[in-house]
């Protein structure tokens, strides 16, 4: 019997992705419910999200990517899912490619994170934050990630009872990823043709980034938003 997943889709002011992304996300074999997480947007995510059929609940975004990630499966275990789908909210029309996840799960693997093609993987900056997250975790558990940041994956529900919340922030895949790790619950990365809208090498881009770095650090250093 195929597993019963939720999906859970964090977004802040993704109105013009968010569309095509649940459309792809809805149509995967699987996928049961699509939860929308509004983390503070100022735009139309929530009015498109609910135009499209997903439940929408909503969160501050006070503590970022991590703790809409939270809210949002605290909110979905009521569902009772064998697993959980985690995707961000920009990945349109390639967030069907998201299956092969889903595909992925079994008693011998329990957590499945996407692995983007080089192309994309290497459209933002300079790998900085990504090349410290990678030796980060190596350093703690001899495990090397290719894509330590990725958002996209796919876990058995009783996976997420090894792990003691979200870090917050974009530091909230490192910190499941150590966690998950120090459990003794090895991922596995699988390669999926996945394409979302970079940052790029701008200025806006670079403060993202640098965002995105300290929450890293955060996550490193053990910071969790606990489960209520």
């Amino acid at each position: 019997m195929p597993l019963s997943a939720t999906a859970i889709i964090p977004a802040r002011n993704e109105e013009a992705a968010l569309r095509k992304t649940i459309e792809a996300v809805k149509t995967t074999p699987g996928v049961s419910h699509v939860v929308v997480v509004d983390n503070g947007s100022s735009d139309n995510t929530a009015k498109v999200a609910e135009a499209m059929g997903a439940e929408v609940i909503h969160s501050s975004g006070e503590h970022g990517k991590g703790g809409a990630l939270l809210a949002g499966i605290i909110h979905a275990r009521d569902f009772s899912p064998d697993a959980f789908l985690l995707a961000d909210g920009d990945l349109g029309e390639s967030a069907a490619e998201l299956e092969a996840l889903l595909s992925a799960l079994d008693g011998e693997t329990p957590v499945a994170i996407a692995a983007f093609p080089k192309s994309v993987a290497s459209g933002g900056g300079f790998g900085l934050v990504k090349n410290f997250a990678r030796r980060s975790i190596h350093r703690r558990t001899g495990f090397s990630p290719v894509e330590p940041l990725s958002g996209q994956r796919a876990l058995l529900a009783s996976a997420l009872e090894n792990i003691p919340g979200f870090a917050p922030g974009f530091g909230a895949e490192v910190g499941m990823t150590l966690d998950l790790l120090e459990s003794g619950i090895i991922p596995v990365e699988i390669p999926v043709s996945l394409s979302h809208r970079p940052t790029g090498k701008s200025l806006p881009g670079f403060a993202h980034r640098a965002r995105q770095g300290m929450d890293v650090i955060r996550a490193v250093r053990g910071e969790r938003l606990k489960w209520k």
